[in-house]
């Protein structure tokens, strides 16, 4: 049972049981987007003591939703372009390895902190691995010890790609920079991730800033230049999918947004003062 003297969140480690609740919710509904059969397990009673924890996040779960199957949309076509290698950032309680149809012989690398990884192994001990993982537990602000993993993962593979699902949101923008160019010089060539507008990172800030700064979690990253920050730093953006828009188009916007579905997409949609996110596909330079 959840312990009612803990807040909910309490590190950043827990916001994966957090999203892995909504994967969960998704594959049960009868018109899922998405199938995720391990969602509930890994979420475990503390997943769902965190989702019910604010009702701001109860309400606005559909983003988490659409960047599931977004990413799953994107990773399904840069497998058929012939990727060959996958390194998943901040693993957290993902589970495509063994959900996704994937070629057997495709390396899965997944990267995240000891604790995460080794709750994640106990949990799905005995599951059918549907390609070849790996997992490497590392703290991902360790510049040196990443650089030499990212260098080492990447050596001998034809198309290597990299996802931060869930990440850069909590990184500064230094941060992400560095990570970017340490990506780059490793030799990935194609980069799949999630970005929130100023204006989404300014309302999440004032809605549930209390949610994920008790666990040391708090939001900072939505550049005002949107996927355009990247080109600094040896990346160019290929593909960008709004996540608003795609969950028009699959039904999944919530009723108070629906009237805004025909609406097009403002000119420069990360300047605009209304909160947006979108899923970027990043070729390297």
């Amino acid at each position: 049972m959840p312990d009612s003297s803990q807040p909910p969140l309490r590190n950043i480690s827990d916001t994966a049981r957090w999203v892995a609740t909504y994967r969960a919710r998704e594959t049960e509904r009868d018109d899922a987007l998405f199938r995720d059969p391990y969602a509930r397990r890994l979420a475990g009673d503390q997943g769902e003591e965190i989702a019910r924890a604010h009702a701001y996040a109860e309400q606005h779960s559909w983003p988490m939703v659409m960047r599931t199957y977004l990413f799953d949309e994107l990773i399904a076509e840069e497998i058929a372009a012939g990727t060959d290698l996958i390194v998943n950032l901040a693993a957290g309680l993902d589970a495509r390895p063994y959900r996704l149809t994937l070629p057997a012989a495709l390396r899965w690398v997944e990267i995240d902190l000891p604790g995460i990884i080794a709750y994640k192994e106990q949990v799905l001990a005995g599951e059918s691995l549907r390609c070849r993982l790996q997992r490497i537990p590392l703290d991902l602000l360790d510049v040196a010890a990443r650089r030499a993993e990212f260098a080492r993962v990447c050596r001998g593979a034809t198309r290597a790609m990299v996802l931060t699902e869930g990440l850069l949101i909590y990184l500064t923008a230094d941060e992400v920079a560095s990570l970017a160019r340490d990506l780059a010089g490793a030799g990935f060539q194609r980069w799949i991730t999630d970005l929130a507008s100023p204006a989404l990172l300014d309302l999440m800030q004032r809605e549930m800033s209390e949610l994920v700064t008790q666990a040391g979690a708090p939001y900072q990253f939505a550049p005002a230049d949107g996927p355009n920050f990247f080109r600094g730093c040896g990346w160019q953006p290929k593909d960008v999918r709004s996540t608003f828009r795609a969950a028009a188009q699959v039904h999944r916007l919530p009723s108070d947004l629906q009237a805004f579905a025909g609406y097009p997409d403002p000119p420069e949609p990360w300047k605009a003062p209304i909160p947006l996110s979108a899923t970027v596909r990043l070729a390297r330079d």
